[in-house]
């Protein structure tokens, strides 16, 4: 349920010139970021790469190399998923859950010929269960057992090039690199009280929590309270997932 602050600190209160002249100003250093932001991309794509070795990972239908894993495009963007072996869906990874709920449909990238899918950790048979509970259509494949840092891994954006038959990992980040895929909290850096933790540099009295506590409620993954018949955890009635 919503927070409705009523007697919180909020933003000084001004006339709508003087709210125009605070926003122009700010404005500009927005301008600024982008810029930089821009700059930074520029760079990016004149990052070297380095080839990887083409391997078959665990998917839908078996068994897939790599090359199918491209779906037919020149250029793929992987998300890595950490997966906890033999935990239930509320116990994965609340942070990787975020960041794949925020990326719904990868019909853009589709269209500049870049295809998308996640690498989980878990065993595909652990992992294709909460895929179908979570609603993603997204493909998923496993990289358990792996120890190819090109693929293993959790936690981690990674972006691969195809040239014929040989293929390149390009770009990868990992922490907080992987926010370009949370549009949440991009929306959230937007608003008055921002991401609400406790490692924000907000006016004193900004309403603020433990960071990450509000990635879970009443013990899942928040995402998780969007499908049918979910209940908190330990609830006598929960719908179990499995």
């Amino acid at each position: 349920m919503a927070t409705i602050y009523t007697s919180t600190p909020a933003p000084q209160v001004v006339d709508r010139e003087t709210w125009l002249r605070e926003r122009a100003a700010l404005l500009g250093r927005e301008k600024a970021h982008t810029r930089e932001g821009d700059a930074i991309a520029a760079a990016r794509r004149r990052l070297p790469m380095t080839e990887v070795t083409p391997i078959s990972l665990v998917g839908a239908h078996g068994s897939t190399p790599l090359s199918e894993i491209f779906d037919g495009r020149d250029q793929l963007v992987v998300y890595k998923h950490m997966w906890h072996p033999g935990k239930p869906f509320e116990d994965q990874c609340e942070g990787c859950t975020a960041s794949v709920w925020d990326f719904q449909n990868a019909a853009y990238l589709e269209e500049r010929g870049i295809s998308f899918a996640v690498f989980g950790e878990g065993p595909y048979e652990e992992m294709a269960p909460f895929r179908e509970f979570m609603g993603y259509t997204h493909p998923w494949f496993s990289s358990h057992g792996v120890e190819d840092p090109a693929y293993a891994g959790g936690g981690i954006i990674a972006c691969f090039l195809r040239q014929g038959d040989r293929f390149f990992l390009t770009y990868e980040t990992t922490g907080r690199g992987v926010e370009a895929i949370m549009s949440s909290h991009k929306l959230l850096d937007m608003t008055a009280y921002g991401r609400q933790e406790a490692w924000e540099d907000s006016p004193e009295g900004w309403p603020q929590d433990p960071t990450y506590t509000r990635w879970r409620r009443d013990g899942r993954p928040v995402p998780q309270w969007t499908r049918p018949g979910v209940g908190p955890v330990g609830a006598e009635h929960e719908q179990h997932c499995h």
